[in-house]
């Protein structure tokens, strides 16, 4: 039976229904509809240089919408206010 918490999250969908996070996949980080390519994976190659085209040859299941999708979630999550304690 599954717990709440789980079907929550399971359940949970975003942008589109581009990027999902479940916690039975790249333990919860977030994907792409479900695959196992996680969000920060493509904002990895982006950041090294990458384009849209050659990440969509890296991952032929991937789309032109799934990479614009990654780029709005990342900036929607700087739209959170974060402090930072010394530890």
């Amino acid at each position: 039976m599954e717990s709440a918490k789980h079907r929550k999250y399971t359940a949970m969908t975003t942008l589109n229904n581009r990027i999902t996070i479940n916690p039975d996949i790249c333990n919860g980080k977030p994907t792409f509809r479900g695959k196992r390519i996680t969000v920060q994976s493509v904002l990895e190659f982006l950041a090294e240089g990458d384009t849209k085209e050659d990440i969509l040859m890296q991952f032929p299941s991937l789309e032109p919408e799934d990479i614009t999708a990654a780029l709005l979630f990342a900036a929607s999550i700087m739209e959170n206010r974060y402090s930072i304690h010394a530890v």
